[in-house]
Order: structure tokens, then sequence, then C-alpha cells
């Protein structure tokens, strides 16, 4: 059995409490993104492609936008990282 560093249970860890929120509180609130894909399937494919620290970073800088006085939209993740 392969042992599973920090970094991965983190990640798995997060991954379930997006699954989570998406089949509990997501479904009382109902359908409130502006963005298409909505912020949890942003999050968890950010995760997903670039891992736990890149992953969670862009989904904060996703959800600081996810207001009423930004237009929404169509807004993928990238396929890759801007290196700054």
């Amino acid at each position: 059995m392969k042992k599973r560093t920090i970094y991965e249970l983190a990640k798995e860890g997060m991954i379930l409490l997006i699954h989570v929120y998406q089949h509990t509180a997501s479904l009382l609130l109902g359908p409130c993104c502006r963005f298409t894909p909505s912020c949890s399937s942003y999050s968890l494919l950010s995760i997903h492609r670039f891992g736990i620290i890149e992953g969670v970073w862009l989904t904060f800088k996703r959800v600081m936008k996810c207001h009423p006085f930004h237009p929404g939209g169509y807004d993928p993740v990238p396929e890759l990282l801007k290196k700054s």
C-alpha cells in the first residue's frame, strides 16, 4: 500500500469538501453562481489540474470576482498557469 503525503491528503480532503458542498448546500441554495462553470466546478477542475496550492489560489481569485458588480459569464480554468 502506497503511503500518501500530506499534500495528497489535503488535496483529497478539499475535493471531498467541495463534493459535500455540491450535494448539500448547493442543492438547498439553488443555482446562484454568475459564472460558467460554477465556482465549485471551477474549484474541482483547478485542484485536479494544478494541485491544492495553485488550485485553491485560482479558486480564491474566482470567488473574489463573484459579486453583483461583476458581469460573470464564461470563465474557464486556464490550461496553463501564468508565471508572474
